[in-house]
């Protein structure tokens, strides 16, 4: 059979003329080691693009081993012996002769580089810009091995392991918008890169255990449960007592279920035993709502919070308390995060567990933190302050450190000198010094501020004002020329006035200190994929107006007709829920004097909140509504999380 070389395909295909492949060949007498096709591609006679497909569809890549020997760094007899323990372990020839030994990782990726007619690079992980992870998920690029290293205008460079598909690149442009320059790396410097933008370990080393080198990331958790489903269901006395917090299972088991509740970006993981023989349920909270994960075997119902404990430090013999403690999950999985885990002894000599996934990083840019015009000009104001006190309130999960970080972003430069105490520490930023508390050993918020002021600091941040010690400390610090931050868990800002009053502190001292309070929740946000639009009817719309308030919506002059709202319908990309991701809705008010006149008369919050809203503050329900005429969120999500 005649076998066309790529010349003549080339020429076939009328991708370049004989002339023009008569000169490359010209060409290849004087550097015989460069392809026919790359000589083309040199002298501008074909596109790379076009090159490269042609070379897939009809299989005419150079083989690796051709190249690895061409290059005399491998003999014939090493490769067949890398085939060999390649085909008896079930692996591929370049992880072979990785393992092997016969070539090291550089030579085996440029040789990579060379098959496929792709540039390949060092990365310098160092230099990577964090903001690149936002293009690719962690889960696609851990899945690929693939990692974004560079932006410049409208391409983003992908540096992979294995060259990528042509139609898995083409669905990943039209996914992001973006073109994509394709490069190979090794796979050390691509698991770095992962490590510095995702925090995500690809590759893990050892221990006596064999708890850190597991692979969990492709076992389902299904086939993990399927390894001791077989067989007739014993007794629970029996069966419970076989398994163990050691079982390699149950090892495997407890890493998968925080490794996907990572993935899913879930907040929480509720771990649910019953009496008897009723499956233990393992719920997860992803953008605040609580949904079952999976349902775990009864006979794990003992062995998965022992595990846990295990893990956290805990008392394993200890069932009949509360307990709580942290774990370090790098130690026994492939994520660099960190864990907090609270037990509570349940009926029938069982214990809940539930672990709070702590979303450490980098604080989010100060523009999406979603504020109106007017709120983001008072916040950017306050901060501004060389001194004062700025409070963020709402309720436990509403976003209130996340807003404070963004806000400290803003101001964190050489020049100023800013502390924290925090508990825990969650986001850090270069910059800042940061303390987390720990009320055991009486290093509380209140003492930590105290000791700060005598650090000579510019900004100081109490993560919450629980007492009133604190928060009078606060006070003191912001008239002493501190710009203080802190959190307070009430429903309004209105209400944080009269509840710091009641606390216990002087309204003189405290008007003449506050600047602004920012209370704010988190609604889910409708899923751009899939989100309706519609014109409300007329009840809808009249129930809205009566929610926003007669006569502020008449001001907006919007009728009937100007109005568009969004409803969830649920796709495969919002996993069939309508909403994906949260947004923050604020409420923000602005200490002008005549507020700071009510509080010196200690004025019921009524009075505040009728105040706050001449100065032109919009309650959290107003905000939310703008929201939904927006399109961002719906008008059933900001009922959820608002107040009236």
């Amino acid at each position: 059979m005649n076998v066309k070389k790529v010349g003549e395909l080339l020429v076939e295909q009328k991708l370049i003329s004989e002339e023009q492949l008569l000169e490359a060949l010209d060409l290849q007498k004087v550097f015989p080691d460069q392809p026919v096709g790359q000589l083309l591609c040199k002298l501008g006679f074909i596109k790379e693009s076009d090159l490269s497909s042609l070379l897939d569809q009809k299989n005419k890549r150079r083989k690796l081993t051709d190249i690895l020997l061409s290059s005399g760094l491998i003999d014939q007899q090493k490769i067949s012996h890398a085939r060999e323990v390649g085909k008896q372990s079930n692996i591929t020839l370049e992880k072979a002769l990785s393992k092997l030994n016969y070539v090291d990782e550089d030579t085996l990726s440029k040789a990579i580089a060379n098959q496929y007619d792709m540039p390949f690079i060092q990365i310098n992980t160092q230099d990577l810009d964090l903001s690149l992870s936002r293009y690719i998920s962690a889960v696609y690029a851990q899945k690929q091995r693939i990692a974004p290293i560079s932006k410049i205008g409208n391409t983003l460079t992908l540096a992979m392991a294995q060259p990528l598909k042509s139609n898995d690149i083409r669905e990943l442009e039209d996914s992001i918008r973006l073109k994509i320059l394709s490069a190979i790396a090794t796979e050390t410097s691509i698991a770095k890169s992962l490590k510095r933008l995702y925090n995500i370990d690809i590759v893990s080393t050892t221990t006596a255990n064999d708890e850190v080198n597991l692979d969990i990331v492709p076992d389902s958790i299904i086939d993990l449960l399927s390894k001791t489903s077989e067989g007739d269901e014993p007794e629970v006395a029996e069966e419970t007592k076989k398994v163990t917090e050691k079982d390699s299972v149950i090892v495997k088991l407890v890493n998968k279920i925080i490794y996907d509740a990572y993935m899913n970006k879930a907040s929480d993981i509720h771990i649910e035993p019953y009496p008897g023989k009723k499956d233990v349920i393992v719920r997860t909270r992803v953008d605040g709502q609580c949904s079952i994960y999976q349902r775990i075997p009864y006979k794990y119902k003992y062995a998965l919070p022992s595990r846990i404990k295990i893990m956290g430090d805990l008392d394993i013999a200890e069932r009949r308390k509360p307990q709580d403690g942290k774990i370090e999950f790098k130690k026994f999985g492939p994520l660099d995060i960190e864990l907090r885990v609270a037990t509570m002894p349940t009926v029938g000599g069982l214990e809940d567990v539930v672990i709070r996934v702590l979303a450490s990083g980098d604080p989010i840019s100060f523009n999406d933190l979603g504020l109106t015009e007017r709120n983001l000009r008072i916040f950017q104001e306050s901060l501004a302050r060389p001194h004062g006190l700025i409070l963020v309130v709402g309720p436990t999960g509403s976003g209130k450190t996340t807003t404070l970080h963004s806000g400290l972003a803003q101001i964190n430069q050489t020049n100023r000198k800013i502390w924290t105490a925090e508990d825990p520490v969650e986001i850090t930023q270069p910059g800042l010094r940061q303390v987390q508390v720990n009320p055991r050993i009486g290093f509380t918020f209140a003492s930590a501020l105290r000791s700060f002021l005598r650090l000579d600091p510019d900004v100081i941040m109490v993560g919450e004002m629980r007492d009133e010690e604190t928060a009078s400390t606060a006070v003191e610090a912001s008239l002493t020329g501190h710009l203080v931050f802190s959190t307070l868990h009430t429903n309004s800002a209105p209400e944080t006035i009269t509840r710091l009053l009641e606390m216990g502190l002087d309204p003189y001292s405290f008007s003449d200190s506050l600047v602004c309070v920012l209370a704010q929740r988190l609604a889910r946000r409708l899923c751009k994929e899939c989100k309706e639009s519609f014109h409300p009817s007329d009840d809808e719309f009249n129930e809205l107006v009566d929610e926003y308030g007669k006569v502020e919506f008449a001001n907006t002059a919007l009728g009937r007709l100007d109005v568009v709202m969004f409803r969830a319908v649920g796709c495969d990309r919002c996993n069939h829920t309508g909403y994906r991701g949260r947004l923050g809705i604020h409420e923000v008010l602005e200490c002008t004097d005549v507020l700071k006149g009510l509080i010196k008369r200690r004025s019921d919050t009524d009075l505040i909140r009728a105040q706050a809203s001449s100065d032109g503050m919009t309650t959290l329900k107003q905000d939310g509504i703008i929201k939904v005429l927006q399109g961002l969120t719906d008008i059933y999500e900001v009922r959820r999380v608002c107040i009236k």
